[in-house]
């Protein structure tokens, strides 16, 4: 089974990710800033990423700059944000993010551009 981390600060949007998410069968793992999260993804491997950008403590940004620059196999990153700008995106994509989605995302584009990062396809 396939390992999702989650970052982000609000808990109801980690709920709503995770309900789809586990509904299609992946594990799903919880951070509440990119600190959490950094810590857990140095603890173990995980298959794709999901992160926020605006978090206290260690932004999505921050985490993904620092997840990039430990030894070691580097899974996929989605910044799912509020944050639409095209300079947004840029940021997102130079931080080491994969994909980019604004919120909110929908179940069926959330699983498509998951499993398309995790090479199982669009479908």
């Amino acid at each position: 089974m396939k390992r999702i981390l989650l970052v982000d600060d609000a808990a109801t949007v980690r709920m709503y990710h995770r309900n789809i998410l586990e509904a299609a069968h992946y594990l799903v793992e919880e951070a509440v800033n990119g600190i959490e999260g950094l810590e857990k993804a140095l603890h173990q491997p995980y298959d794709l990423y999901i992160v926020d950008i605006n978090m206290p403590k260690l932004d999505g940004y921050g985490f993904l700059r620092q997840l990039r620059g430990e030894p070691l196999v580097h899974a996929p990153a989605i910044m799912i944000s509020t944050e639409s700008q095209a300079n947004d995106r840029v940021l997102a994509y130079r931080a080491g993010a994969n994909d980019y989605l604004v919120k909110p995302v929908t179940p069926a584009q959330l699983l498509m551009h998951v499993r398309l990062l995790m090479g199982e396809g669009g479908q």
